[in-house]
């Protein structure tokens, strides 16, 4: 396990953006990709998650909980491995999943996440960055496929995102465009 991976608990600083409908980040990503598999429960701030590393297929079982925040751009989260058993257990309870890959650009020093939803949100893409602190986040400079900054919009938040249909995705995207 990597240093990342032995935290309990961090503080998270995430700005999110929307990338354009027709723009061409897929020349620009790293080779390596991952695949996550969420299940956010009903009711709480708790999620679920598989995710499955594309190189060397080994997969990780979590249970994660963010924090409420006075601020959109950051917020505790706290995390536990799971072994399968516990993951079967807490999969039994209600939920709503979401289903993305994730790609890796890196643009001016800096790493962005390309997120590809599939089933209901498919054709839905965001790119986002993380940082170690507020002001390093706030000058994070885009890469060029990016449209808009959706940070402050809860809309393109995971726990909203697995509960909107088809139709609420293709409504709020006329909305921006």
């Amino acid at each position: 396990m990597d240093a990342q991976e032995l935290k309990y608990t961090r503080v998270e600083y995430e700005r999110r953006f929307l990338v354009l409908p027709n723009a061409d980040w897929k020349s620009d990503i790293e080779s390596y990709s991952k695949t996550y598999e969420d299940k956010y429960l009903r009711d709480s701030r708790l999620r679920l998650r598989i995710l499955t590393d594309s190189d060397t297929g080994r997969r990780v079982l979590k249970l994660n909980k963010k924090q409420d925040s006075s601020s959109p751009y950051f917020r505790t989260v706290g995390r536990i491995l799971l072994s399968p058993a516990e993951y079967r257990l807490l999969d039994g309870l209600e939920g709503d999943r979401l289903n993305k890959t994730r790609y890796y650009q890196s643009w001016l020093g800096r790493v962005f996440s390309i997120d590809v939803f599939g089933g209901e949100l498919e054709g839905l893409v965001l790119c986002e960055t993380e940082a170690d602190g507020l002001e390093e986040l706030m000058s994070a400079e885009p890469p060029p496929c990016v449209s808009r900054e959706v940070t402050t919009d809860s809309f393109f938040e995971g726990g909203n995102l697995c509960r909107i249909t088809r139709s609420d995705l293709v409504h709020k995207l006329a909305t921006l465009a």
